[in-house]
Formats: structure tokens, C-alpha cells, sequence
């Protein structure tokens, strides 16, 4: 992503899954004060996992994410590094 943030001006983000696009819009305009153009989000499930142990087989699963891909406007930029 910091290849793309830096030719594309795409940033990406770990949003909520119950979260739509216009609302990820409306939130990344409002902390990082920058014009949002366009949106692509990404589904991605909880992989399953399997453990072997003295008590027997454990099976379980990760946590489902959501992330966005956010393309700002022309001459706009979001700058992570400059708290640190």
C-alpha cells in the first residue's frame, strides 16, 4: 500500500465489516480532512484453524476482516508518519 499511496494515491484501511462504502467515505473525509474520489472494499474470512493436543483435536477460526482501498483526489494526501 505505500507503493500505491505514493504513484496512485490509494491508501488502504482495516474498516468495520458491517461497514459500507459511503460510510467509510464520509469517515476517512472527516479524520484525514481529504476529497475521496473512489472506494473498493475486500471481504476476506476467518481462515480455519487446526491444533493437535494432548486433549484432542482443538479446531477453531480467525476473525473475519473487511478492508478498503481508498483513492483520494488529485493533490490530496494522508501522511501516517508525521505523530511519529
Amino acid at each position: 500500500m505505500t507503493a500505491q499511496g505514493d504513484k496512485l494515491n490509494r491508501y488502504g484501511f482495516v474498516v468495520e465489516p458491517c461497514a459500507n462504502k459511503l460510510e467509510i467515505k464520509e469517515a476517512v473525509e472527516k479524520m484525514y480532512g481529504v476529497k475521496v474520489e473512489e472506494i473498493n472494499t475486500m471481504n476476506y474470512r476467518g481462515k480455519t484453524k487446526t491444533r493437535f493436543t494432548k486433549a484432542g483435536i482443538l479446531s477453531g477460526r480467525n476473525v473475519h476482516r473487511k478492508k478498503a482501498i481508498v483513492t483520494l483526489a488529485e493533490g490530496d494526501k494522508i501522511d501516517f508518519y508525521s505523530n511519529i
